[in-house]
């Protein structure tokens, strides 16, 4: 870990999400035919990043006083998950929120772990039709459900 480059990092989220916050804010409080508004998902998105950078910057001071090693950085994982969050950013709307955040998800689990495939496989798709459930019939939104062809 790199101390000076996690506590830029952290600053630089803690604006990113700030902003998200504040943008946020511009945005319409209700859509058509949902009760959740768009408002809501990048004002807590916003919130959770403000709170992980602020813990972050505090890791990097409690951690400035134990100097290790310094650890190899991963491109390969990083590319991957890039590339795949790339693909689910193309695809969402056309496949589907379920069967893409179903691969988005089991690639990268697949990814930081490669051992346990089935585990993956039972997070991923449960994550992904719990939150579905939950935000179109609990919360009545709007998500991309299944792929026109369905």
């Amino acid at each position: 870990m790199d101390i000076k480059f996690d506590r830029i990092a952290s600053v630089l989220f803690l604006a990113i999400g700030v902003l998200f916050i504040i943008g946020s804010r511009n945005l319409a409080s209700t859509s058509y035919g949902s009760s959740v508004g768009p408002d809501i998902f990048p004002s807590i998105l916003g919130a959770l990043l403000v709170l992980l950078s602020i813990r972050l910057f505090y890791e990097t001071f409690v951690k400035m006083g134990h100097h290790g090693e310094k650890e190899k950085l991963q491109y390969k994982p990083f590319l991957i998950i890039f590339v795949a969050t790339l693909f689910y950013i193309l695809t969402l709307e056309t496949i589907g929120y379920i069967i893409t955040t179903f691969i988005f998800l089991f690639v990268c689990f697949q990814t930081m772990e490669r051992t346990k495939w089935v585990k993956s496989l039972i997070i991923s798709a449960c994550f992904s039709g719990v939150v579905y459930f939950s935000y179109v019939q609990v919360l009545k939104g709007t998500l991309p459900g299944w792929p026109i062809w369905f």
